[in-house]
């Protein structure tokens, strides 16, 4: 037994069990985790503690991973829309030359600590403050089950022309020329039929985790061996196999792996160094800019005819610093371009941006709902085909969520009311989808107030089935629908004994247990074909 690797081991337990201990306190406190992981660099780092090989490996693998699910997330499509490329574009530009120029400004009027930055050095910190948290965006989006939704889809979109620009900054970062048989890497799309093909045979269990470990270190290793940036391995093996049915399975397995290892990089970031009254102070002094650019990102998304709740609930997930603008500054502070102080700064900053968007998103859809006709007279005429609110012809039924669930309960009550049944769902594709099988479904957000109040304007529903996944967005649609005086009937599906009652107490006036009664069901089915 190599007992000098258990003292190594056991040092880890250490830093893992603080890492624990603050990340549950954040999340006590409606933070997201990295902030307390943050705190507990900070902590380890004020005791004199570095980091260790362990933790620097962690570090690496994760920053490999964040690129590769960022390429599996990569659809072209979305990318091409100047909603998502010229915003992303003009965003970015305006944000560097205006808080870059800004901060070389203080440095030029002898501002304590600023005093010795040249123009160069500015616009990297400016630059590094141009992004938005992908990492943060993801997981708010998904623990309200916006993901699929049309702001969703345009903060996501941002976020990865924003880590591309990242990527890039990466990939010249060292300087180095690219070994001559760096070409070969083309070698690798020839390969994606069979990278597809290999992602269809490997199941649904571990060997999927495993596959998707091997893209990612084996895409970074390779750009290695030819004297690229590793991490653009990674990206461009995500992007290889992006498109195939399996992808988002891919990324949704290797999402908690991801954020387990960037655990690491977060430690890392607050090891580098003890915030002083100094960098604290500045930290402080920079979080509010990132209103500026939630209010930028507003005004140029409403110019691109997106609705004003789309453009505003896009620009409220996208108000935070990023852990890639952290990746650059560790590159700045690697190749001697910004001072390492600069690091710790930024990552308090970040830390309270995540702090203000967690507030901020929960109360999203009131500050939406709530100020709606001052929102509404910032969007312009001319709104894009698929951001317009939606007309259902008519229908008196309405089943919201169309998976395998609500697909069933739209049959069923299709067969008993006719065509006077409509289905609804967040995913575009999952409506199209949909379509083609015959159903009459649309593309729409039942979160937003102006879709129920078109409907409840027509004066035909009677009522709306909620077969949606998470017991959250059925409660975000009652809400809609009492808000718009709604007054028919509402059914809702729930997993559990405490999420039926409540959506009662919300105001469904059915709800359904989907174990329960699913159970029973069974039994039902199995005891009616017995007697046959």
């Amino acid at each position: 037994m190599d007992f000098q690797w258990i003292a190594i081991a056991l040092g880890d337990v250490v830093w893992i069990g603080l890492a624990f201990m603050f990340g549950l306190l954040a999340r006590f406190v409606g933070l997201p985790p990295l902030v307390g992981f943050l705190a507990t660099g900070f902590l380890l780092s004020a005791f004199g503690i570095g980091s260790g090989e362990t933790l620097e490996g962690l570090s690496d693998l994760g920053i490999t991973l964040l690129l590769f699910t960022v390429g599996l997330k990569l659809n072209l499509r979305t990318l091409a829309r100047p909603q998502v490329w010229a915003v992303t574009s003009l965003h970015t530009s305006v944000i560097v030359v205006t808080f870059g120029f800004a901060i070389y400004g203080l440095a030029l009027l002898g501002t304590p600590f600023l005093s010795d930055l040249e123009l160069p050095q500015a616009l990297l910190i400016a630059f590094a403050l141009s992004f938005s948290s992908t990492v943060f965006v993801v997981k708010a989006l998904e623990e309200r089950g916006e993901m699929t939704s049309m702001h969703g889809r345009i903060a996501i979109g941002i976020l990865v022309m924003q880590d591309i620009a990242a990527v890039a900054f990466l990939a010249v970062s060292t300087g180095a020329l690219p070994s001559p048989w760096a070409v070969l890497v083309l070698l690798l799309f020839p390969l994606r039929p069979l990278l597809h093909r290999l992602l269809e045979r490997v199941g649904h269990g571990e060997l999927l985790v495993l596959y998707g470990f091997l893209l990612a270190m084996g895409g970074a290793e390779v750009f290695e061996l030819v004297e690229l940036k590793g991490d653009l391995g990674a990206l461009i093996l995500g992007v290889l196999i992006a498109n195939h049915p399996k992808s988002d399975e891919l990324a949704k397995t290797m999402l908690s792996f991801k954020d387990l290892f960037l655990l690491g990089f977060f430690l890392s970031i607050g090891l580098a160094g003890e915030p002083s009254i100094e960098t604290l102070v500045i930290a402080i002094l920079l979080t509010p800019f990132i209103l500026l650019k939630s209010a930028l990102f507003f005004a140029l998304l409403t110019r691109f005819k997106l609705r004003a709740r789309t453009s505003l609930l896009a620009s409220l997930n996208l108000t935070t610093y990023s852990e890639f603008g952290l990746i650059v500054a560790t590159i700045g502070v690697a190749n001697g371009l910004i001072e390492a102080d600069w690091l710790i700064i930024l990552a308090i900053a970040t830390a309270l941006s995540f702090a203000i968007a967690a507030a901020m998103g929960r109360y999203s859809q009131p500050l939406y709902t709530h100020h709606r006709t001052r929102w509404k007279r910032m969007q312009r005429d001319d709104l894009v085909s698929d951001d317009e609110p939606l007309d259902i012809g008519g229908a008196t039924i309405a089943v919201i969520g169309m998976g395998g669930l609500g697909s069933g309960a739209y049959d069923k009550m299709r067969d008993a009311h006719g065509d006077t049944v409509i289905g609804v769902d967040l995913d575009p594709i999952t409506s199209r989808n949909q379509c083609k099988l015959g159903r009459r479904v649309l593309h729409g957000d039942p979160t937003d107030a102006d879709f129920w109040d078109r409907i409840q304007a027509a004066h035909t529903l009677d009522l709306v089935l909620l077969a949606l996944p998470k017991v959250t967005t059925n409660l975000a649609v009652i809400e809609q629908l009492r808000a718009s005086s709604f007054a028919g009937r509402i059914a809702a599906v729930a997993k559990f004994d405490d999420e039926v009652e409540t959506l009662k107490a919300a105001g469904a006036s059915t709800v359904f247990n989907i174990y329960t009664e699913a159970g029973a069901g069974f039994a039902g089915h199995v005891m009616a074909e017995g007697q046959k």
